[in-house]
């Protein structure tokens, strides 16, 4: 399976799980760095999709890809997103994120934060904008935290 063909077989795939709970939505697809971006339109079943701590958006994310995968797709990475909820999501985080750096500013001391994946990487790039800050990650798995200090630390 192409490019092209991974991502028109994700957009179908996830298309086929929603009509599931009952609802014909439109998912846009497109390929952003060898991931496939999946965007679902507002629905009235936006909670029960994205679910509590967007439990069932990650579980959608992870069926996708899996079965990507079994089909020895040429893209197999999925990001899943209903109705802006992670592009809000990202919002939030970016701007404690610039609270956090502001602090490690004011007092010097190192922040360390308990953040998923998806997080941390939001609050990286929101470093990158800060040339005397530094973030980093420490850890494994659920123990992964992030870290954010001073350069000259």
């Amino acid at each position: 399976m192409d490019t092209q063909q991974s991502i028109d077989f994700a957009k179908k795939y996830l298309e086929d799980l929603i009509s599931f709970f009952g609802v014909n939505v439109t998912v846009i697809a497109d390929c952003e760095d060898d991931v496939i971006e999946l965007a679902v339109s507002s629905s009235e079943v936006n909670s029960l999709l994205i679910g509590h701590n967007a439990e069932t958006l990650r579980s959608l994310q992870y069926i996708i890809s899996t079965t990507l995968r079994n089909k020895d797709a040429a893209l197999t990475r999925v990001n899943v997103d209903i109705a802006d909820y992670k592009k809000q999501r990202a919002e939030k985080i970016a701007a404690q994120a610039r609270e956090w750096i502001e602090a490690v500013r004011t007092t010097g001391d190192s922040y360390v934060g308990d953040l998923n994946a998806a997080d941390r990487r939001v609050v990286h790039k929101v470093a990158d904008e800060y040339e005397d800050i530094r973030t980093f990650s420490e850890g494994e798995g659920r123990e992964r935290r992030i870290i954010i200090a001073q350069k000259s630390s």
